[in-house]
């Protein structure tokens, strides 16, 4: 099976001693770059609605992103994404053989660069797919990446030998993927938590979870998607009776 994942803001760019690969959808990435890279400081702002400080920041990233970078300028994203759903997945401490199928079977949707492997190397950058940025293809991200990323999931989801697909990723991010044009049963988990009786989901926790989900499917090698219900790290269990087909639902007492 394949698993998707969204990717985060914040960054950790410390060093990494793994060798990174290319991007599939590096030339758009350097496309984007530079349209955003025409953007005024209240352009950019407004876009993300970004602090002054975080504008300039994203400003002087798109005017130093490069189209044949240096590898110390890059790092490989499922290292370098530093947050909630990363807590979860823990990448740098995957051992060398559980980032070898990783890299086969987990992908990170992207604004800027559309469909990644965990290994891709990635420029210090920050464009959420929800971005209203205006391009050849239409009013936002959505219009530009259309259905290239449901047929790229396809692609390689048939060199897998598989039609299944975990969508761990966020509503914003996933809704890039055309269902029109994937061809995949998506399983979609969902992670809650029980106060009282009344289990809830609470956005930090199920962001965690869904990162803790795809490390789970990476360390155990699944395939079944059956095995998704035996999921249990940080507490969890799985509620049948919550639960509907391709929405497996996963309770825990609250952590408050």
């Amino acid at each position: 099976m394949l698993v998707v994942i969204s990717p985060a803001k914040r960054l950790d760019w410390a060093e990494r001693d793994v060798a990174p690969t290319r991007p599939d959808f590096q030339d758009d990435a350097i496309r984007l770059a530079k349209t955003a890279r025409n953007l005024t400081l209240g352009d950019l702002k407004k876009l993300m609605s970004l602090s002054d400080d975080l504008a300039r920041l994203n400003r002087d990233r798109f005017r130093a992103f490069a189209e044949a970078p240096q590898p110390e300028a890059t790092r490989p994203a499922a290292l370098a994404f530093a947050g909630d759903t990363y807590q979860g997945l823990e990448a740098a401490s995957l051992d060398a053989d559980e980032l070898a199928w990783a890299q086969d079977h987990l992908r990170i949707l992207s604004g800027l660069y559309g469909l990644l492997r965990p290994l891709d190397a990635i420029q210090p950058h920050r464009l959420e797919m929800g971005s209203r940025l205006k391009t050849r293809r239409g009013k936002n991200l959505y219009d530009y990446w259309r259905d290239q990323l449901s047929k790229a999931l396809n692609a390689q989801a048939e060199a897998l030998g598989t039609d299944v697909l975990v969508n761990c990723a966020s509503q914003e991010y996933f809704g890039a993927v055309d269902p029109k044009a994937l061809k995949l049963r998506v399983i979609t988990p969902v992670f809650m938590e029980d106060k009282g009786g009344t289990p809830k989901i609470v956005s930090f926790f199920a962001k965690k979870a869904r990162g803790a989900m795809a490390r789970y499917i990476i360390q155990h090698r699944l395939t079944d998607p059956a095995s998704l219900t035996e999921f249990d790290t940080g507490g969890y269990a799985y509620r049948a009776d919550l639960s509907a087909p391709d929405k497996p639902v996963f309770v825990r007492p609250y952590q408050g």
